[in-house]
């Protein structure tokens, strides 16, 4: 088998067979394929695109390049959820605890954050003592005691998916549904979750910030999940405006907390209940999304969701005193108001610049290399299609520098007060299951 037939056959539209895949993926992960090849057929891909047996084959190959987690140890149906990101994104800590409320194994592998803010792991480091650093053991025990446990991603999980980002990044092959959809389910299969909730964003603070694109990527993951074998839907949810109030890792870890006390935002509270009603389906839990959505609902109220994210805290290091006293969570010394130039109706937040200006107070990280702030942030206090009188507060930034005029003209430059009647953007755009 040759790298150049290949290549040809895939510039000229033809599918590759699963054999032709994994002599490509297994020889660039060992570096027998030079850069030069692999990113001629990266760019074969990105204009001829890959049927679904190919893009299943291409998942496989990348997962089976490295190590692959586990989890039989686990009782019951393990599910995972994945988001392709955004903006106040805080999900992830709110679904964790919910979802373990209902006796919903979830076995989270995270990392750290490259963007507007941390990721999962950056954020619960804002719990004093809270850490990731557990033995496979540890972590399997954790989940069968408590349900939930999130460990940090192992170091040679889809190594294959990891060289084949890196020379995307400089080929201009990132976005291509196949490549994409490859890259993420191959990450989400070597985790060893039995089922898969994705969250897919779409809008201005979304990868993919069109509609249609959106929906192709769902589409391409939930049919290589399935065909896969791993029970796998999407949901289609708006990122045209941050969800919730909260940029920035400690004001998200408490914006989470009052989401499972059932005092959060209504557009995070509700993506919450909509992904979680699916990993409860999922994980045999519950027979109907209904009867799903009323077990989550009513641990938001009762308390159970609240002790879960407690117990959960504390069987990782973590103070769990938090919870009950946010103010222990690392605070901005400095508090600024935003306020509105005009009275209006708030037409547009646009999602990226707005954490765009929370990863200058020092919320995120612009390299790899840059260390988080983890108190500064952004609180927003109207949202898309709420009414602003002209003075009136549209947002709180939390600093530790004085001086943040840099940060007030991306924010202005963001938000745009409208005269006329402004809608609120749908937050469920739709559902996909095959």
């Amino acid at each position: 088998m040759r790298m150049y037939d290949i290549i040809e056959k895939k510039r000229n539209g033809q599918a590759l067979t699963k054999e032709e895949i994994t002599f490509f993926i297994d020889g660039y992960t060992k570096d027998e394929i030079p850069d030069y090849q692999i990113s001629a057929l990266l760019m074969a891909i990105y204009f001829q695109d890959m049927n679904e047996e190919e893009r299943a084959a291409l998942t496989m190959a990348m997962v089976e390049s490295g190590d692959q987690i586990d989890l039989s140890a686990i009782t019951g149906i393990k599910v995972d959820k994945h988001s392709t990101g955004g903006v106040g994104d805080t999900t992830t800590l709110i679904l964790a605890p919910l979802v373990a409320s209902v006796d919903v194994p979830l076995a989270k592998m995270s990392g750290r954050g490259l963007g507007h803010t941390g990721g999962t792991i950056d954020k619960l480091e804002s719990v004093p003592g809270f850490h990731v650093e557990l033995s496979n053991d540890e972590f399997i025990d954790l989940v069968n005691r408590n349900k939930v446990a999130v460990i940090g991603q192992s170091g040679n999980l889809t190594p294959a998916d990891k060289k084949l980002y890196s020379l995307r990044d400089v080929t201009a092959t990132v976005n291509s549904i196949p490549l994409i959809a490859s890259s993420i389910m191959s990450k989400k299969i070597a985790s060893g979750a039995d089922g898969i909730v994705l969250d897919v964003k779409t809008g201005a603070g979304a990868f993919m910030k069109n509609l249609d694109e959106s929906k192709a990527l769902a589409h391409a993951m939930v049919s290589i999940g399935n065909r896969v074998g791993r029970k796998t839907m999407a949901v289609i949810s708006d990122m045209s405006q941050p969800l919730g109030f909260a940029i920035g890792n400690a004001l998200e870890v408490k914006e989470a907390m009052d989401t499972l006390q059932g005092n959060g935002p209504e557009d995070l509270t509700e993506l919450c209940l909509t992904l979680g009603s699916q990993m409860v389906v999922l994980a045999g839990k519950a027979d109907t999304i209904e009867e799903a959505r009323g077990k989550l609902q009513d641990n938001l109220h009762n308390g159970k969701a609240f002790d879960k994210f407690k117990r959960f805290l504390m069987s990782q290091g973590g103070d769990a005193s938090v919870a009950d006293n946010p103010d222990l969570l690392p605070q901005a010394s400095h508090k600024i108001e935003l306020p509105a130039k005009s009275s209006g109706v708030v037409g547009k937040m646009i999602a990226d610049e707005l954490g765009t200006a929370a990863m200058m107070l020092g919320a995120g990280r612009a390299t790899k290399e840059s260390e988080i702030d983890l108190s500064v942030g952004i609180v927003l206090r109207k949202k898309v299609g709420d009414t602003v009188s002209e003075g009136e507060s549209l947002l709180t930034i939390h600093s530790n520098r004085q001086s943040v005029e840099d940060v007030i003209e991306k924010l202005y430059q963001s938000i745009d007060i409208s005269n006329g009647n402004v809608k609120a953007p749908d937050l469920i755009y739709g559902t996909i299951t095959e």
